[in-house]
């Protein structure tokens, strides 16, 4: 609170980015420990986390006063009109320090309290075990085996304590093989394909200069090769340009050579760097916020921003992946640099297309613990949580999850969850309101003892998994493809609006195809649910004495009753969806839809004397 100086202003304006007329809302602006808070005269609430707050800029005062531009790593971009100079110049640096803690202790997530006792807090933290997730995958087995060379993180501090390796890699081949790989980074399992007996392993790239070599190194490589029965040779992918490859030699990196190497395939795929993707995302951001654009200056920014190109990029070296394993039977390495950046967003990718269980929610909380939390990716540097270099900034984890929603578009029937989804986990990496991506890799973790101190994102997505399933997912058409190959021609990609326009309503369509096709399935829902209530109904009327029913035998529903196509009920049908924005969801019985009404009232009679058919519904008159 120490960073506080104003800690209320009225008559602040919140001006609309794409108004051409500079639309305005009138209202208050609060600041807190953790928010900050708009309240329009409507009582409309806008809340920011500081977290969420990625650059603040303090414009040159105007006539209608002074104005504060804020953009957040979830895209969202407030402009705000201050009345007063002064209140507006406290506001910003209050901002400034508050966006930038110096200190993990200073994260929300060591103050966030949903009220949770202790029990659920640490059931929460329990829900994903990666142990559990090897043993599915059919790990260990005659060929693999957990490994305790770094139990103490004596080996590699940025991987986890549990690793699998070859059964055939000794301790010495492994600490021999770290020292020879950047960071520590040897090569270990990622994947296992159970039926191909395949594998996805990673590592980063060798220390091997122009001509080093390492015999342990060569013998680890060895060891995945042999772990595979089914096939002789295995790939090795370098997710890196060829040319930033051969840089990297000249600083006593670089990449395998072929003749040290037995039964080993080299591929490179030309991902960039996090440097370029930093640009390319910056340059996408300028575009798509600039108002009045033509379609022309639009899709040639785009086409300039390289970002759909990079997407692209990423989706290929994944389809390399899952194919030549599902195809060709062949195990995989793969790595980049240090083999935490590129190298998580290709295994993971790679082996989502493999295995329909990570394209349900569940599976795809595993797919995120497995290969990107727990093999250390550096989500405090590249999400920017602590004050501290903006080069190491980079939205690799946005590209991972941009690429997943691609996947989504084409095979809309295999995945359990929604955009939705994809948006809220997009939006607690940079939030730092739970403890899953606090940190840069385990050991980090375990020192902050944030299992302690904080709370998991999976069970409070889990809580409200109704709004992040898919209405069109086919759990057998996504378990009967073996491999999920998705068409990667440039047409084929597009501009992703709800993640970089989330928070600007007025951008959207007016009408949401997925939320008629939700509204849709809960009218569904309801409608099955009162004809079970009338089927039951009709069952109690039945059992009671033969002689209440003397005029005539219930006749058999047809569902392709004449009555159905002429019957007055059926026009009360409401509309699915008004013509405005808003969508009903469907609770409970509506009020306003008595489609049912006189039928509830004809059964609850005392005395039926009839029972006759009427719009493809058993009716009692007297």
């Amino acid at each position: 609170m120490e960073h506080i100086r104003t800690t209320k202003v009225e008559q602040v304006k919140l001006i609309d980015r794409f108004s051409t007329s500079n639309k305005s809302l009138t209202g208050t602006l609060y600041l807190t420990a953790t928010h900050l808070l708009f309240i329009d005269s409507s009582q409309k609430e806008t809340w920011i986390l500081h977290h969420h707050i990625a650059a603040v800029e303090k414009l040159a005062l105007t006539t209608s006063g002074c104005p504060l531009v804020i953009q957040c790593k979830n895209f969202r971009i407030v402009h705000f009109i201050v009345p007063r100079e002064r209140d507006c110049h406290d506001i910003y640096n209050s901002l400034l320090q508050l966006s930038k803690p110096a200190s993990y202790d200073e994260l929300y997530a060591f103050s966030y309290n949903p009220k949770q006792n202790e029990s659920k807090r640490l059931q929460g933290w329990q829900l994903i075990d990666l142990a559990e997730e090897y043993k599915r995958m059919g790990v260990p087995n005659s060929n693999w085996q957990l490994s305790d060379a770094n139990r103490d993180y004596e080996i590699c501090e940025s991987y986890p304590r549990e690793l699998y390796v070859p059964r055939t890699a000794s301790k010495p081949v492994i600490v021999g093989s770290s020292k020879f790989r950047s960071k520590g980074r040897f090569p270990v399992l990622s994947y296992y394909h159970r039926d191909k007996e395949a594998a996805i392993c990673r590592c980063s790239q060798p220390l091997s200069g122009f001509s080093a070599r390492c015999l342990e190194d060569e013998n680890m490589l060895h060891a995945i090769s042999i772990a595979n029965p089914a096939h002789h040779y295995m790939y090795v992918m370098d997710t890196r340009p060829k040319l930033n490859a051969m840089a990297n030699r000249a600083a006593g990196k670089g990449y395998e050579n072929e003749d040290n190497y037995a039964n080993i395939r080299f591929q490179f795929v030309g991902i960039e760097n996090i440097h370029v993707m930093r640009s390319s995302l910056q340059k996408l951001l300028e575009v798509s916020g600039t108002k009045a654009l033509s379609v022309n200056s639009f899709l040639s920014g785009l086409e300039n921003s390289g970002w759909l190109r990079h997407i692209k990029a990423v989706l290929d070296a994944a389809i390399f992946l899952a194919k030549a394993i599902a195809v060709e039977n062949a195990t995989v390495l793969v790595h980049c640099s240090d083999g935490w950046d590129r190298t998580s967003q290709v295994c993971s990718l790679g082996s989502l297309l493999l295995d329909s269980y990570y394209r349900t929610i569940k599976g795809f909380m595993v797919l995120i613990e497995k290969d990107w939390i727990s093999f250390g990716h550096k989500f405090s540097d590249r999400c920017g949580q602590l004050d501290g270099d903006s080069k190491e900034i980079s939205p690799v984890f946005t590209q991972f999850l941009e690429g997943v929603w691609h996947l989504t578009e084409q095979f809309p029937q295999a995945f359990e969850y929604n955009e939705a989804f994809l948006l809220q986990i997009h939006e607690h990496i940079h939030s730092c309101q739970f403890g899953n991506f606090l940190g840069n890799c385990q050991k980090e973790r375990e020192e902050l003892k944030l299992k302690e101190k904080t709370y998991s994102l999976w069970p409070f997505l889990l809580d409200e998994q109704k709004k992040y399933l898919n209405p069109l997912y086919n759990r057998d058409f996504s378990q009967k493809r073996v491999l999920l190959e998705p068409n990667t021609v440039s047409f084929n990609f597009k501009f992703w609006r709800n993640m970089y326009h989330q928070f600007d309503r007025t951008m959207h369509p007016r009408q949401s195809v997925f939320n008629l096709i939700m509204t849709m399935s809960e009218q569904n829902k309801q409608l099955e649910k009162d004809f079970k209530e009338l089927e039951a109904k009709m069952k109690q009327r039945n059992r009671q004495p033969e002689e209440l029913l003397t005029k005539e035998p219930v006749q058999s529903v047809h569902p392709a009753s004449p009555a159905l196509k002429t019957s007055p009920c059926f026009k009360k049908e409401q509309p699915l969806l008004p013509m405005n924005d808003s969508i009903r969801t469907i609770e409970g019985s509506n009020t306003a839809d008595n489609r049912y009404s006189e039928y509830m009232e004809e059964l609850s009679k005392a005395e039926p004397a009839v029972v006759s058919l009427e719009c493809g519904v058993a009716r009692m008159t007297c």
